[in-house]
Protein backbone atom coordinates (compact mmCIF):
# COMPACT_ATOMS: atom_id res chain seq x y z
CA UNK A 1 0.00 0.00 0.00
CA UNK A 2 2.92 2.48 1.00
CA UNK A 3 4.33 1.78 -2.52
CA UNK A 4 0.87 2.18 -4.28
CA UNK A 5 0.34 5.63 -2.33
CA UNK A 6 4.00 6.63 -3.45
CA UNK A 7 3.42 6.12 -7.35
CA UNK A 8 0.11 7.90 -6.98
CA UNK A 9 2.19 11.02 -5.40
CA UNK A 10 4.78 11.04 -8.22
CA UNK A 11 4.35 13.88 -10.62
CA UNK A 12 5.55 12.57 -13.52
CA UNK A 13 2.58 9.91 -13.29
CA UNK A 14 0.02 12.88 -12.84
CA UNK A 15 1.62 14.77 -16.03
CA UNK A 16 0.67 11.34 -17.61
CA UNK A 17 -2.69 11.03 -16.90
CA UNK A 18 -3.18 14.53 -17.28
CA UNK A 19 -1.68 14.35 -21.01
CA UNK A 20 -4.35 11.27 -22.27
CA UNK A 21 -7.02 13.56 -20.78
CA UNK A 22 -6.08 16.46 -22.35
CA UNK A 23 -5.17 14.79 -25.83
CA UNK A 24 -8.08 12.38 -25.90
CA UNK A 25 -10.66 15.39 -25.11
CA UNK A 26 -8.99 17.27 -27.82
CA UNK A 27 -9.34 14.15 -30.23
CA UNK A 28 -12.97 13.59 -29.25
CA UNK A 29 -13.59 17.04 -29.13
CA UNK A 30 -12.48 16.81 -32.92
CA UNK A 31 -15.09 13.66 -33.76
CA UNK A 32 -18.01 16.01 -32.01
CA UNK A 33 -16.93 18.62 -34.77
CA UNK A 34 -17.07 15.93 -37.11
CA UNK A 35 -20.88 14.70 -36.15
CA UNK A 36 -22.45 18.17 -36.78
CA UNK A 37 -23.08 16.90 -40.23
CA UNK A 38 -25.27 14.53 -39.22
CA UNK A 39 -27.49 17.30 -37.05
CA UNK A 40 -29.75 18.38 -39.92
CA UNK A 41 -30.07 14.57 -41.37
CA UNK A 42 -30.93 12.53 -38.26
CA UNK A 43 -30.60 14.83 -34.83
CA UNK A 44 -31.28 11.39 -32.74
CA UNK A 45 -28.29 10.00 -33.96
CA UNK A 46 -26.27 12.70 -33.84
CA UNK A 47 -26.99 12.63 -29.89
CA UNK A 48 -26.73 9.35 -29.34
CA UNK A 49 -23.24 9.58 -30.72
CA UNK A 50 -22.04 12.55 -28.99
CA UNK A 51 -23.52 10.86 -25.32
CA UNK A 52 -21.36 7.92 -26.17
CA UNK A 53 -18.44 10.39 -26.80
CA UNK A 54 -18.66 12.71 -23.98
CA UNK A 55 -18.97 9.35 -21.76
CA UNK A 56 -15.72 8.27 -23.24
CA UNK A 57 -13.90 12.06 -21.85
CA UNK A 58 -15.77 12.01 -18.82
CA UNK A 59 -15.50 8.34 -17.86
CA UNK A 60 -11.61 9.16 -17.30
CA UNK A 61 -12.60 11.64 -14.36
CA UNK A 62 -15.00 9.21 -12.57
CA UNK A 63 -12.14 6.48 -13.06
CA UNK A 64 -9.65 8.52 -10.84
CA UNK A 65 -12.27 8.94 -8.25
CA UNK A 66 -13.53 5.08 -8.58
CA UNK A 67 -10.19 3.03 -8.67
CA UNK A 68 -7.28 5.88 -8.33
CA UNK A 69 -8.62 7.36 -4.88
CA UNK A 70 -10.72 4.38 -4.18
CA UNK A 71 -13.39 6.55 -3.02
CA UNK A 72 -17.02 4.88 -2.87
CA UNK A 73 -20.91 6.65 -2.37
CA UNK A 74 -22.94 6.18 -0.50
CA UNK A 75 -26.69 6.03 -1.55
CA UNK A 76 -28.88 6.50 1.73
CA UNK A 77 -32.70 5.20 0.32
CA UNK A 78 -35.06 2.28 0.03
CA UNK A 79 -34.07 -0.34 -3.29
CA UNK A 80 -37.69 0.06 -4.78
CA UNK A 81 -35.63 3.97 -5.96
CA UNK A 82 -32.76 2.69 -7.08
CA UNK A 83 -34.83 0.47 -8.82
CA UNK A 84 -35.78 3.59 -11.32
CA UNK A 85 -32.59 4.82 -11.60
CA UNK A 86 -31.28 4.90 -14.90
CA UNK A 87 -34.68 3.99 -16.50
CA UNK A 88 -36.23 7.32 -16.34
CA UNK A 89 -35.40 10.98 -16.91
CA UNK A 90 -34.81 12.70 -13.55
CA UNK A 91 -33.59 16.16 -11.80
CA UNK A 92 -30.79 15.93 -9.13
CA UNK A 93 -30.54 18.49 -6.37
CA UNK A 94 -26.87 18.61 -5.16
CA UNK A 95 -25.02 20.38 -1.87
CA UNK A 96 -21.83 21.95 -2.87
CA UNK A 97 -19.33 21.65 -0.23
CA UNK A 98 -16.45 20.94 -2.14
CA UNK A 99 -14.55 21.72 -5.43
CA UNK A 100 -15.23 17.63 -6.86
CA UNK A 101 -18.81 17.67 -5.82
CA UNK A 102 -20.10 17.23 -9.61
CA UNK A 103 -17.03 14.22 -9.55
CA UNK A 104 -19.89 12.52 -6.56
CA UNK A 105 -22.62 13.34 -8.90
CA UNK A 106 -20.69 11.98 -12.22
CA UNK A 107 -19.68 8.18 -10.49
CA UNK A 108 -23.29 8.16 -9.43
CA UNK A 109 -24.31 8.67 -13.19
CA UNK A 110 -21.71 6.32 -14.46
CA UNK A 111 -22.63 3.51 -12.29
CA UNK A 112 -26.58 3.88 -13.16
CA UNK A 113 -25.76 4.41 -17.19
CA UNK A 114 -26.34 7.97 -18.29
CA UNK A 115 -22.39 9.60 -17.42
CA UNK A 116 -22.70 10.23 -21.01
CA UNK A 117 -26.26 12.23 -21.24
CA UNK A 118 -26.39 13.76 -18.06
CA UNK A 119 -26.94 17.68 -17.76
CA UNK A 120 -26.48 21.10 -16.22
CA UNK A 121 -26.95 24.44 -16.46
CA UNK A 122 -23.46 25.46 -16.51
CA UNK A 123 -21.42 29.19 -15.97
CA UNK A 124 -21.25 30.99 -19.39
CA UNK A 125 -17.44 31.20 -18.69
CA UNK A 126 -17.23 27.79 -18.82
CA UNK A 127 -18.35 27.78 -22.47
CA UNK A 128 -14.51 29.24 -23.75
CA UNK A 129 -12.66 26.39 -21.88
CA UNK A 130 -10.96 23.53 -23.74
CA UNK A 131 -12.55 19.90 -23.24
CA UNK A 132 -14.98 20.61 -20.98
CA UNK A 133 -16.39 23.51 -22.52
CA UNK A 134 -16.73 22.61 -25.84
CA UNK A 135 -18.20 19.30 -24.79
CA UNK A 136 -21.03 20.40 -23.27
CA UNK A 137 -21.69 22.35 -26.49
CA UNK A 138 -21.84 19.68 -28.54
CA UNK A 139 -24.43 17.98 -25.76
CA UNK A 140 -27.36 20.67 -25.93
CA UNK A 141 -25.89 21.76 -22.37
CA UNK A 142 -27.70 25.48 -21.67
CA UNK A 143 -25.21 27.83 -20.51
CA UNK A 144 -25.90 30.81 -18.64
CA UNK A 145 -24.68 34.32 -17.45
CA UNK A 146 -26.52 34.51 -13.70
CA UNK A 147 -28.83 37.35 -15.04
CA UNK A 148 -32.34 36.60 -15.68
CA UNK A 149 -33.10 39.06 -17.41
CA UNK A 150 -30.54 37.64 -20.00
CA UNK A 151 -30.34 34.12 -19.46
CA UNK A 152 -34.48 33.38 -19.77
CA UNK A 153 -34.69 32.62 -23.58
CA UNK A 154 -31.77 30.89 -23.49
CA UNK A 155 -32.84 28.57 -21.15
CA UNK A 156 -36.19 28.28 -22.11
CA UNK A 157 -35.03 27.38 -25.56
CA UNK A 158 -32.36 25.55 -24.76
CA UNK A 159 -34.25 23.45 -21.60
CA UNK A 160 -37.28 22.66 -24.68
CA UNK A 161 -35.02 21.67 -27.19
CA UNK A 162 -34.30 18.75 -25.04
CA UNK A 163 -37.82 17.03 -24.29
CA UNK A 164 -37.20 14.81 -27.13
CA UNK A 165 -33.72 13.83 -26.05
CA UNK A 166 -33.05 9.80 -27.61
CA UNK A 167 -31.41 9.19 -23.90
CA UNK A 168 -32.56 9.29 -20.40
CA UNK A 169 -30.97 12.33 -18.30
CA UNK A 170 -29.88 13.08 -14.90
CA UNK A 171 -30.30 16.89 -14.66
CA UNK A 172 -27.27 18.12 -11.89
CA UNK A 173 -28.29 21.03 -10.15
CA UNK A 174 -26.48 23.16 -7.40
CA UNK A 175 -29.53 25.06 -6.46
CA UNK A 176 -27.28 26.83 -4.01
CA UNK A 177 -26.08 28.50 -7.15
CA UNK A 178 -21.82 28.19 -5.71
CA UNK A 179 -19.92 26.40 -3.35
CA UNK A 180 -20.51 26.63 0.14
CA UNK A 181 -18.01 29.41 2.29
CA UNK A 182 -18.11 30.82 5.13
CA UNK A 183 -18.10 34.78 3.71
CA UNK A 184 -21.08 33.28 1.54
CA UNK A 185 -22.96 31.80 4.25
CA UNK A 186 -22.75 34.68 5.84
CA UNK A 187 -24.17 36.93 3.19
CA UNK A 188 -26.79 34.70 2.42
CA UNK A 189 -28.11 34.43 5.62
CA UNK A 190 -28.49 38.27 5.46
CA UNK A 191 -30.66 37.82 2.17
CA UNK A 192 -32.57 35.60 3.97
CA UNK A 193 -33.58 37.75 7.10
CA UNK A 194 -34.21 40.12 4.59
CA UNK A 195 -36.81 38.23 2.96
CA UNK A 196 -38.17 36.96 6.21
CA UNK A 197 -37.16 33.34 4.86
CA UNK A 198 -35.73 30.56 7.63
CA UNK A 199 -31.85 30.90 8.41
CA UNK A 200 -30.27 27.90 7.32
CA UNK A 201 -27.11 26.51 9.25
CA UNK A 202 -24.90 24.06 6.49
CA UNK A 203 -26.51 25.46 3.39
CA UNK A 204 -27.17 28.48 1.48
CA UNK A 205 -29.97 30.01 1.13
CA UNK A 206 -31.10 28.32 -2.37
CA UNK A 207 -31.01 30.08 -5.71
CA UNK A 208 -34.23 28.05 -7.61
CA UNK A 209 -34.90 29.79 -10.88
CA UNK A 210 -32.73 26.68 -12.22
CA UNK A 211 -34.79 24.33 -10.85
CA UNK A 212 -38.13 26.01 -11.12
CA UNK A 213 -37.25 26.52 -14.93
CA UNK A 214 -36.35 22.81 -14.99
CA UNK A 215 -38.96 21.51 -13.99
CA UNK A 216 -41.21 23.94 -16.08
CA UNK A 217 -40.04 23.18 -19.31
CA UNK A 218 -38.97 19.24 -18.86
CA UNK A 219 -42.36 18.42 -16.67
CA UNK A 220 -44.38 15.55 -18.65
CA UNK A 221 -40.87 13.98 -19.78
CA UNK A 222 -40.61 10.36 -18.49
CA UNK A 223 -39.99 10.79 -14.98
CA UNK A 224 -39.36 14.19 -14.53
CA UNK A 225 -43.29 15.12 -13.54
CA UNK A 226 -42.21 13.39 -10.55
CA UNK A 227 -40.99 15.37 -7.27
CA UNK A 228 -40.51 15.55 -3.76
CA UNK A 229 -43.32 16.56 -1.20
CA UNK A 230 -41.04 19.44 -0.02
CA UNK A 231 -40.93 20.91 -3.85
CA UNK A 232 -44.05 22.89 -5.28
CA UNK A 233 -44.07 24.02 -8.73
CA UNK A 234 -43.97 27.57 -9.14
CA UNK A 235 -44.40 29.63 -12.38
CA UNK A 236 -39.99 30.30 -12.99
CA UNK A 237 -40.78 33.92 -13.48
CA UNK A 238 -42.88 34.29 -10.23
CA UNK A 239 -41.27 36.84 -7.62
CA UNK A 240 -41.45 34.18 -4.96
CA UNK A 241 -40.03 31.32 -6.94
CA UNK A 242 -36.53 31.75 -4.30
CA UNK A 243 -39.29 30.43 -2.00
CA UNK A 244 -40.26 27.44 -3.08
CA UNK A 245 -37.36 25.07 -2.44
CA UNK A 246 -37.27 24.05 1.34
CA UNK A 247 -34.26 23.31 2.43
CA UNK A 248 -34.83 23.60 6.27
CA UNK A 249 -35.20 19.57 6.07
CA UNK A 250 -32.02 19.07 4.39
CA UNK A 251 -30.20 21.53 7.01
CA UNK A 252 -31.77 19.11 9.79
CA UNK A 253 -30.26 15.98 7.40
CA UNK A 254 -26.84 17.58 7.71
CA UNK A 255 -26.98 18.08 11.00
CA UNK A 256 -27.64 14.39 12.32
CA UNK A 257 -24.92 13.35 9.97
CA UNK A 258 -22.27 15.73 11.31
CA UNK A 259 -23.52 14.07 14.65
CA UNK A 260 -23.56 10.33 14.11
CA UNK A 261 -21.73 10.48 10.81
CA UNK A 262 -24.96 8.91 8.48
CA UNK A 263 -28.19 10.07 7.29
CA UNK A 264 -31.05 7.78 8.36
CA UNK A 265 -32.40 5.05 6.32
CA UNK A 266 -30.99 1.90 4.27
CA UNK A 267 -27.79 2.52 2.57
CA UNK A 268 -26.99 0.92 -0.98
CA UNK A 269 -23.33 1.12 -2.54
CA UNK A 270 -24.08 0.40 -5.91
CA UNK A 271 -21.24 -0.97 -7.50
CA UNK A 272 -18.66 0.30 -9.85
CA UNK A 273 -17.99 -0.88 -13.31
CA UNK A 274 -15.11 -1.99 -15.35
CA UNK A 275 -16.28 0.72 -18.16
CA UNK A 276 -14.11 3.79 -16.71
CA UNK A 277 -11.14 1.65 -16.31
CA UNK A 278 -11.30 -0.10 -19.80
CA UNK A 279 -11.82 3.52 -21.22
CA UNK A 280 -9.11 5.12 -19.68
CA UNK A 281 -6.36 2.02 -20.67
CA UNK A 282 -7.86 2.25 -24.06
CA UNK A 283 -6.64 6.13 -24.00
CA UNK A 284 -3.89 5.61 -22.31
CA UNK A 285 -2.04 3.19 -24.94
CA UNK A 286 -2.95 4.17 -27.70
CA UNK A 287 -1.33 7.78 -26.73
CA UNK A 288 1.22 6.72 -24.12
CA UNK A 289 2.95 4.38 -26.71
CA UNK A 290 3.70 6.83 -28.76
CA UNK A 291 5.05 9.75 -26.39
CA UNK A 292 6.96 6.84 -24.12
CA UNK A 293 9.06 5.65 -27.36
CA UNK A 294 9.35 9.15 -28.67
CA UNK A 295 10.95 10.00 -25.14
CA UNK A 296 13.31 6.94 -25.10
CA UNK A 297 14.29 7.71 -28.60
CA UNK A 298 15.38 11.50 -27.12
CA UNK A 299 17.04 9.95 -24.52
CA UNK A 300 19.10 7.55 -26.00
CA UNK A 301 20.16 10.35 -28.87
CA UNK A 302 22.18 12.18 -26.84
CA UNK A 303 21.25 15.80 -28.44
CA UNK A 304 21.40 18.19 -25.74
CA UNK A 305 19.07 20.28 -28.51
CA UNK A 306 16.10 17.77 -28.29
CA UNK A 307 16.63 17.11 -24.61
CA UNK A 308 16.20 20.41 -24.19
CA UNK A 309 12.93 20.99 -26.63
CA UNK A 310 11.45 18.04 -24.70
CA UNK A 311 12.04 19.18 -21.26
CA UNK A 312 10.33 22.11 -22.13
CA UNK A 313 7.20 20.60 -23.59
CA UNK A 314 6.72 18.73 -20.16
CA UNK A 315 6.86 22.21 -18.45
CA UNK A 316 4.44 23.65 -20.96
CA UNK A 317 2.16 20.94 -20.67
CA UNK A 318 2.24 20.87 -16.92
CA UNK A 319 1.41 24.59 -17.24
CA UNK A 320 -1.79 23.82 -19.45
CA UNK A 321 -2.70 21.28 -17.38
CA UNK A 322 -3.17 23.59 -14.13
CA UNK A 323 -4.43 26.26 -15.82
CA UNK A 324 -7.33 23.87 -17.30
CA UNK A 325 -7.79 22.77 -13.98
CA UNK A 326 -7.86 26.52 -12.45
CA UNK A 327 -10.56 27.62 -14.56
CA UNK A 328 -13.10 25.29 -13.30
CA UNK A 329 -11.72 26.71 -9.78
CA UNK A 330 -14.61 28.28 -7.38
CA UNK A 331 -12.67 31.49 -6.61
CA UNK A 332 -12.86 32.07 -10.99
CA UNK A 333 -16.29 31.08 -11.65
CA UNK A 334 -17.74 31.34 -8.45
CA UNK A 335 -21.26 33.24 -7.60
CA UNK A 336 -21.26 36.43 -6.14
CA UNK A 337 -24.99 35.99 -5.14
CA UNK A 338 -25.41 38.52 -2.48
CA UNK A 339 -22.20 40.50 -2.44
CA UNK A 340 -23.09 44.17 -3.07
CA UNK A 341 -19.22 44.82 -3.31
CA UNK A 342 -18.45 41.96 -5.75
CA UNK A 343 -21.45 43.32 -8.12
CA UNK A 344 -19.98 46.62 -8.43
CA UNK A 345 -16.78 45.21 -9.52
CA UNK A 346 -18.46 43.16 -12.15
Amino acid sequence: MALLAYLKSLFILQLLMGFVFVVSGLIINFIQLCTCVLWPINKQLYRRINCRLSYSLWSQLVMLLEWWSGTDCTLYTDQATVDKFGKEHAIIILNHNFEIDFLCGWTMCERYGVLGSSKVLAKHELLKVPLIGWTWYFLEIVFCKRKWEEDRNTVFTGLGRLKDYPEYMWFLLYCEGTRFTEKKHQISMQVAESKGLPKLKYHLLPRTKGFTTTLHCLKGTGGVHKHSPEVQQPNPDSPGANRFLVAVPQDALQEGYNKEGKFPGPTIIPPRRLWTLLNFLFWATLLLSPLIKFACGVAVSGSPLLIIGFIIFLIIASIAIRRLIGVTEVKKTGSSYGDQEAKKQN
